[in-house]
């Protein structure tokens, strides 16, 4: 598969520059969607699954235990080289790709778009949600978690410390609940199911994550 140029964005860049820390820094964020995704995918058993976003491959292995096949892609290759180096399950092919450029998937070719704490860094969502449209079989599913808007209403944004010492935000855009709901609906991707997720300890502060499972 020929990867798309590196995305040249102050988000690919920071990317880079976190990836080799990134799995290893305390971020609850992080280690909270990695527990929300069996929960919330388990009973699936998808053919062929396109993990959009994938980084560091913290997701890849469970996605990669449901699906026949899997296609995790990414645009930032530092993220993409730290998830090389894991030990993937062999039905798993990664590759570079900017998701605002056409998908390299067939119309109507997936049985589950995963994204994972992606969709903070995209101004626009309709672009996805239109690609997440056009590859999804008949009756498939697309599974969004995000960072909930409560935390961004707050400040809240990815970050992390670079090697410098500073503090390094990466660039992110507030979305409501209902722009997620109102965009897939827009192409005809209907929610099946919302879940907010609290990390277990944060007793009695709001939701960090928001979860969405739409079908075609």
């Amino acid at each position: 598969m020929t990867a798309t140029p590196a995305a040249d964005t102050p988000v690919a860049a920071a990317y880079n520059q976190w990836a080799a820390q990134y799995d290893l820094d305390r971020n609850p964020t992080r280690d909270l969607d990695a527990l929300v995704l069996p929960q919330a995918l388990g009973h699936l058993r998808p053919h062929s699954t396109l993990e959009t976003g994938c980084g560091t491959g913290k997701n890849t292995t469970f996605l990669a235990s449901i699906s026949q096949r899997l296609l995790a892609v990414d645009f930032s290759p530092g993220m993409l080289a730290v998830a090389a180096a894991r030990t993937l399950p062999s039905n798993v092919q990664l590759a570079q790709w900017d998701l605002l450029q056409p998908w390299p998937v067939a119309d109507a070719s997936v049985d589950l778009v995963a994204c994972s704490l992606v969709l903070e860094h995209i101004d626009d969502l309709r672009p996805y949600f239109a690609e997440a449209a056009r590859v999804l079989a008949p009756g498939a599913h697309l599974w969004v978690c995000e960072l909930h808007p409560y935390e961004q209403y707050n400040g809240s944004q990815a970050r992390f410390t670079a090697a410098s010492g500073n503090t390094v935000k990466v660039a992110a855009f507030t979305h409501h609940i209902s722009d997620f709901t109102s965009t897939a609906a827009a192409f005809n991707v209907r929610l099946a199911a919302l879940n907010e997720w609290c990390h277990a300890d944060e007793t009695g502060a709001p939701p960090r994550l928001v979860s969405f499972l739409f079908q075609r």
